[in-house]
């Protein structure tokens, strides 16, 4: 089984069978509120539903003999896969075409099946947009520690040790000598911030991450900065009470908690730049037939979506332009085939021009401008 990133969206966001469907099947296997037994339960009568709309759906033989195999390969894998950890599964099979991807998730997602010509990434990409690459830097006197944290999962990447010099000696009269060792030592700590602050930038380099989160003593913290590169310094989102000392839990805790409240706070400030741009006719737009004007014409930076926001709509099979209501694509001249989320299509569109999606959280601002905008590159 493989764990969700951005990468995993835009594979799955490519793939596409002209001559069968694709089952999309979501399960929330949260074992902080469900039982195994309400698990193995609701992945039954999830697969059970798949089979009823199946037999009233009029599909010719290939694609539901495809389907069928899909649902009991589905049910084969629930029953094999019952005591997995995670929060939430998702699974998108065409065995027609011998396709086949199953993906933790971080998240619990709403459970749900369906068939289409494409794999629902939805949920997806609204789990993806909750979290961030994070490395934890927690430094105190003696130690350094660095964790990282994405979806969830924490590990340890590296601990740094710093032995300082004794202290226990005897000062003269005047204490010169005790005051010579302080200084030795706060040289000793000096130098550990110094490295610790260098290794955190090799990290960075390595992993790629988005955010950093740092922990230590408040008076530690202007001589700790100093020694941050100034790309660690733009990536600094916070500070933790952590110390290096403790267990990995209350780190992940702690951690958790920050991250929530920043995505949050940023998620209101893509809403009020989007908002700011728009009133005053920049380059964005709003509503869904003008984001879906901005998706057609590769001008989206960033896709804003209320989360659950839907709408039915029209593709173009040709050009796999999106609209609304136009029953003719005004661009091939051909008729459009109707789909059932107009806006789950526009985010993969977005995903496939490497484009970012900002899911939004009701009630905000962004409902006040038809529930979806997009900021352009270009003011069209």
């Amino acid at each position: 089984m493989k764990f969700l990133n951005r990468q995993k969206i835009e594979a799955l966001s490519c793939f596409k069978s002209d001559k069968y469907l694709t089952t999309s099947f979501f399960l929330d296997t949260d074992k902080s509120h469900l039982s195994r037994k309400e698990i193995q339960v609701a992945a039954k009568n999830l697969l059970t539903a798949g089979r009823t709309r199946l037999e009233s759906l009029g599909f010719d033989k290939d694609k539901k003999a495809s389907l069928t195999h899909d649902l009991d390969k589905l049910q084969e894998f629930c029953a094999q896969n019952s005591t997995d950890n995670s929060h939430g599964l998702a699974v998108f099979s065409c065995q027609g075409e011998s396709f086949w991807e199953d993906v933790h998730l971080p998240h619990p997602p709403r459970n749900r099946i369906l068939f289409d010509h494409n794999p629902y990434i939805r949920p997806l990409s609204q789990i993806l947009g909750r979290y961030h690459r994070i490395c934890i830097f927690l430094v105190g006197r003696t130690s350094a520690k660095w964790f990282s944290l994405h979806m969830g999962r924490i590990a340890h990447l590296e601990t740094l040790l710093c032995e300082l010099p004794s202290k226990d000696k005897d000062g003269d009269f005047d204490g010169t000598s005790v005051r010579r060792i302080e200084r030795h030592v706060e040289a000793h700590v000096h130098e550990h911030f110094k490295k610790a602050s260098q290794y955190t930038f090799e990290l960075f380099k390595k992993e790629k991450f988005d955010w950093l989160f740092l922990g230590c003593e408040d008076h530690f913290y202007s001589d700790l900065e100093q020694f941050l590169h100034s790309y660690l310094r733009e990536r600094l989102k916070g500070r933790l009470k952590a110390k290096p000392s403790d267990p990995e839990d209350k780190i992940l805790k702690e951690a958790l908690e920050l991250e929530d409240t920043l995505s949050r706070a940023a998620e209101e400030e893509d809403v009020r730049r989007f908002v700011a741009e728009l009133e005053k006719g920049g380059r964005a737009a709003s509503g869904i037939k003008e984001s879906l004007r901005g998706v057609n014409q590769l001008e989206v930076q960033s896709l804003l979506v209320t989360h659950n926001y839907a709408a039915e709509g029209k593709m173009c099979p040709k050009c796999r332009f999106l609209y609304l209501e136009e029953a003719v694509c005004p661009s091939c001249q051909i008729a459009t085939n109707p789909v059932a989320d107009v806006v789950d299509e526009a985010i993969e569109a977005t995903f496939k021009q490497h484009a970012e999606v900002c899911h939004v959280t009701p009630p905000s601002k962004l409902d006040h401008y038809g529930k979806i905008g997009a900021m352009l590159r270009f003011k069209i």
